[in-house]
């Protein structure tokens, strides 16, 4: 599609803020008002569509998705969209090891263990680790109190944490991920330390590494979105 716009701005609206093209206002894919909270977030989307060249590259509108996202789905169904998520406290990938016998075990105890022990300390949750791929349920408790994290989240942070959680496969990742101050580089390596454990074995796929950049990209945008909404 050609840019049909010349001018992109930011205005107030409401108790939110809109991205104006050429004085008229941004919808979201399905047609409703698309006000997300924070300037800063605006800013950011208004960008997107500023940095558009003559031809629009949909795929360059990361961050409007997710606010489409955000407003269109996760807004007038959070319950669905915290439901959805929910499957990742009892996969998650921190919890599942090698057997202790195995030299990765050692590997994802050194990465992963003290991660999921400054999360269960932050959230008074105990995690059961998992030797091999036999799934095995974990507590009540803990299951109970990552859902109460969830729901304190509006649905924006819930838009980036769909993204983060499902790029890392690890709910413990995807919301360290949407904290202030994440080390996303640290939690993205936690995420792929299978991957490259493998690389270290058999060698570099270097499609499956152009595939890991793009995932990696992914991930850095979805907590920056979050960063954004909180302003």
């Amino acid at each position: 599609m050609k840019r049909f716009y010349k001018e992109v701005t930011v205005a107030g609206e409401g108790e939110g803020f809109r991205v104006m093209l050429d004085g008229r206002g941004i919808r979201t894919v399905a047609g409703s008002p698309q006000v997300v909270p924070t300037a800063t977030l605006a800013e950011a989307l208004a960008a997107e569509w500023a940095g558009q060249r003559e031809e629009i590259d949909p795929a360059r509108f990361i961050l409007r998705d997710m606010a489409d996202y955000a407003l269109d789905v996760v807004a007038p169904d959070r319950a669905r969209a915290i439901v959805e998520l929910m499957p990742y406290v009892e996969t998650d990938t921190l919890c599942y090891r090698a057997e202790p016998d195995e030299p990765l075990a050692a590997r994802q105890h050194a990465v992963w263990e003290p991660l999921l022990e400054a999360v269960e300390a932050r959230h008074g949750v105990c995690f059961r680790r998992v030797a091999g791929i036999m799934h095995q349920p974990q507590p009540e408790e803990t299951i109970a109190a990552l859902r109460m994290v969830i729901e304190g989240l509006d649905a924006f942070a819930l838009a980036a944490l769909r993204n983060t959680t499902s790029l890392a496969a690890s709910l413990v990742i995807g919301v360290e991920a949407i904290l202030p101050d994440a080390d996303l580089d640290a939690l993205w390596n936690a995420a792929n330390l299978e991957e490259d454990w493998q690389v270290e074995l058999w060698g570099r796929d270097e499609e499956a590494m152009e595939r890991r950049e793009r995932r990696h990209a992914a991930f850095v945008a979805a907590a920056r979105f979050a960063a954004l909404s909180r302003g």
